[in-house]
């Protein structure tokens, strides 16, 4: 059985990966948030905006805590296909269930439903990921830890589908990220502590592309995404700001006339 090592560089995978799932949590919540102020094609923008927001950060988060996964006496390398559909099921996934919430009248149903489509997506793309893996040997995983991961991954799911509800300030939706951070991640190192990988050695070439070839860049691609479209969000009014804006333009009209 080969060693496996979860932080190959130390706490520098571990932080980043957090960071970008805060990051991806938070800017999903603050569009979900417009989403509910705004109607039509507004609110169907901010929605895809927040679908894709949330579904980018988790598998960014996902494979930048895999940069320091390692396994003793074989390299790793992964399947582009089943890489890049990992990250296609996150934000699709992702998607049905900002849009069951923004769209539902009732909002119960909606919130459950949301967050267990949700969270089985979120379960799904981890472990399309982990599918994605090549190295020389089989992998092999703890069904009980399993369980708990994709447990996890749903009541995370239908916790932020909830604070994008019901938390409408700015510092709120910020705590609220750093606890859905924290459960992303706790999904995620709970669904690695259920592998085991059964090495077999060999010299013959793996299939696949490098993490630092492909992943890596990918993941910079994406991270670079969430942080232009988090200045965009900041930077773009309100609902609430427009009317006031609206408000303080009337009298001044009136005057001039």
């Amino acid at each position: 059985m080969g060693h496996l090592d979860h932080a190959t560089f130390g706490w520098l995978t571990p932080v980043l990966s957090y960071v970008m799932a805060c990051m991806g949590a938070a800017l999903g919540l603050r569009c979900t948030v417009r989403a509910l102020g705004a109607t039509g094609r507004s609110r169907r923008n901010w929605l895809l905006t927040a679908a894709s927001a949330i579904g980018t950060g988790i598998w960014t988060m996902h494979f930048l805590a895999m940069l320091g996964f390692g396994v003793s006496g074989t390299e790793i390398r992964y399947d582009v296909p089943l890489t890049i559909l990992s990250l296609l099921v996150a934000m699709l996934v992702v998607g049905a269930g900002v849009f069951a919430v923004g769209y539902s009248r009732d909002r119960t149903r909606a919130l459950l439903l949301g967050g267990l489509t949700t969270g089985l997506g979120v379960a799904s793309m981890h472990y399309l990921g982990m599918a994605a893996l090549r190295l020389h040997g089989a992998v092999r995983y703890d069904p009980v830890l399993v369980a708990a991961s994709v447990l996890i991954a749903v009541v995370a799911a239908t916790a932020a589908l909830w604070a994008g509800l019901n938390i409408k300030s700015p510092v709120a939706v910020t705590l609220a990220s750093l606890v859905m951070g924290a459960a992303v991640s706790s999904m995620h190192y709970t669904g690695m502590f259920a592998v085991s990988v059964h090495v077999a050695p060999s010299r013959q070439p793996l299939p696949g592309a490098a993490a630092m070839q492909f992943i890596f860049p990918l993941a910079v691609g994406l991270g670079s995404y969430l942080f232009l479209t988090s200045a965009f969000v900041a930077l773009s009014p309100t609902v609430g700001e427009r009317e006031a804006s609206a408000s303080a333009q009337r009298p001044v009209e009136r005057v001039a006339r």
